[in-house]
């Protein structure tokens, strides 16, 4: 098993706060009951008594009776009454329960309770959670195996070929298990069909499983390409279809939600104003790609940008497309005062291509990057040059 320090280490100072509730969201099966089980472990090992530590996990049987607000606060309390001193309650899935906010914010104010949650639906924090606890949670978010993560699991001495399988089957768990493409293909379209029924469909009560489908198949051809709400409209026309743009906008939120795929908004570099149209989004998982796509020209540019940007949201950094009058560059991103600019291109192939990567930093003081999956070192003018292998290899703080 990969423990995942990376995810621990920013939750691990929380681990006592009991005024505040540790959310963990992420894409469905991308480890975030395992991450649970890995900090419940921790503290066992830290000597926190197993009496002390709750355990729920919503889509095991034997909690199937755990539907509402009310019996989720009646079974802790069971647990816990008669006790004084410090309880950790982990909560799995929690979205299986219905106003399951009420009981959390119940049990949070209590004083006693360290409560961790997790979901697999951006929605926890934007709805429901946000407006029960009124800012009194902090939000992390967990996703599948970066390839570092990956290697682990693989022990794959061939960096080339570990990252050619990386970039075509992704890093949900899962998929590990299988060394068949037909068996890692399967698993992949059970978690997308679960992922689409579960934390879309009954959730939101879609009826249009086809309109769905199309969206989803528009948003991961375009993985990585700037578009509007316009563009997927257009396509719905092609496929001889109507939608209205509050449906459309509607649709895609609940995509969104699901984690199947993160959007990325364009920023003024100079200014800071962030522009609400011609955003970019990104699947969150490789296989994903590979498992929806529809599209017969694969743009390797557009692939490798996906996995760079799913990178840097496993790093925790905040990110945009940096916008200035006469270029874009692909990622402006900050954790904390750090902040850097990143170009991010298949290969170097020309002296034209070279000039307009480079050209694009004109101006910009802060650190600069371009990421090729090329060997020579193109880095100019300030700009430093990694190939993605060895970017992927390290390992920030």
């Amino acid at each position: 098993m990969v423990l995942r320090e990376r995810f621990i280490g920013p939750i691990r100072p929380f681990y006592e706060m009991a005024d505040l509730v540790k959310v963990i969201t992420g894409l469905r099966r991308a480890g975030k009951s395992v991450l649970l089980s890995q900090i419940a472990d921790e503290m066992r090992q830290n000597g926190v008594d197993e009496k002390r530590i709750i355990f729920i996990n919503f889509e095991f049987l034997e909690f199937s009776h755990i539907r509402t607000a009310k019996e989720l606060h009646k079974y802790v309390q069971g647990h816990i009454r008669g006790r004084s001193g410090r309880h950790y309650l982990f909560l799995d899935e929690i979205q299986a329960v219905e106003q399951f906010e009420l009981a959390v914010n119940s049990l949070r104010a209590k004083g006693n309770v360290s409560i961790f949650i997790t979901g697999s639906n951006a929605h926890l924090l934007s709805g429901e959670l946000a407006s029960a606890l009124s800012g009194r949670y902090v939000k992390f978010r967990v996703t599948p195996f970066t390839f570092r993560e990956a290697l682990e699991i693989t022990g794959q001495p061939d960096l080339q070929k570990a990252f050619a399988d990386f970039m075509k089957w992704g890093g949900l768990p899962g998929r590990f298990a299988f060394s068949e493409e037909q068996e890692i293909r399967k698993y992949l379209m059970d978690v997308y069909d679960s992922i689409v029924l579960r934390d879309i469909v009954q959730r939101f009560g879609i009826r249009d499983l086809n309109m769905l489908d199309n969206i989803v198949n528009f948003l991961v051809d375009n993985s990585g390409c700037l578009f509007s709400a316009n563009t997927i409209s257009k396509y719905i026309k092609s496929q001889k279809r109507s939608i209205s743009a509050e449906a459309l906008y509607n649709y895609v939120g609940h995509i969104v939600g699901s984690m199947m795929f993160t959007k990325i908004h364009r920023c003024d570099i100079k200014g800071k104003n962030v522009f609400a149209t011609l955003e970019k989004y990104y699947i969150a998982d490789m296989g994903m790609l590979q498992l929806k796509r529809n599209s017969t020209s694969v743009s390797l540019g557009a692939t490798l940008e996906t996995v760079v940007a799913n990178e840097l949201i496993a790093r925790g950094y905040n990110m945009h497309i940096g916008v200035r009058k006469d270029a874009e560059i692909d990622f402006m991103v900050d954790k904390g005062r750090e902040k850097e600019f990143i170009q991010v291109a298949w290969a170097i192939d020309s002296e034209a291509t070279l000039r307009r990567e480079i050209d694009a930093f004109n101006g910009i003081p802060e650190q600069k990057l371009i990421i090729t999956a090329d060997e020579c070192d193109c880095g100019q003018k300030g700009v430093r040059w990694k190939n993605i292998i060895t970017w992927l290899m390290e390992n920030p703080a």
